[in-house]
């Protein structure tokens, strides 16, 4: 890719600042997901795959790994932008998922429950050949006030 092209790319990211990226549907965290996911990661931990124990526990029913949370906080962006409108930036071969800053998890998931993701983009740099942008992502349970998770999520488009 021309040191032009790039720039003009750049040049599209950055007049995005502070916009809105991406807004998700609403998408279930149904108990069999999350007793995928123990079965995956080896964290069998009742508080996420005893059902009747975790009713008596500290949340009223099971909930999700908070790592589960994450990893399907990362997608949900992409399902919106494949559904709306996403950026097409001349000459971009891909993006990749370069990582995660200051994660945290507000409330926890109840198995069952509905989430989305915001996301708003925060910065963008060019750093050897690719653009890099950083975007905070809000991921809300519905039917409640608190985030369940909340990230700046980095990524980086290859061209």
């Amino acid at each position: 890719m021309s040191e032009e092209a790039l720039q003009k790319a750049y040049e599209i990211m950055s007049s995005r600042i502070g916009s809105q990226t991406s807004k998700s549907e609403w998408f279930e965290v149904a108990q069999e997901r999350i007793n995928d996911f123990a079965e995956v990661t080896m964290d069998h931990q009742w508080i996420h795959v005893d059902v009747e124990r975790a009713k008596a526990g500290p949340f009223g029913a099971p909930i999700a790994h908070g790592q589960l949370t994450l990893s399907i906080m990362g997608h949900l962006p992409k399902a919106a932008d494949a559904a709306n409108e996403a950026i097409t930036l001349e000459g971009q071969k891909l993006s990749i998922n370069y990582g995660f800053n200051k994660v945290r998890f507000p409330s926890p998931v109840p198995a069952g429950a509905k989430v989305r993701t915001t996301g708003t983009l925060k910065t963008v740099e060019i750093k050897g050949g690719m653009i890099e942008v950083m975007n905070e992502l809000v991921m809300e349970v519905q039917g409640q006030e608190k985030p369940c998770c909340v990230a700046e999520s980095l990524g980086r488009l290859v061209f």
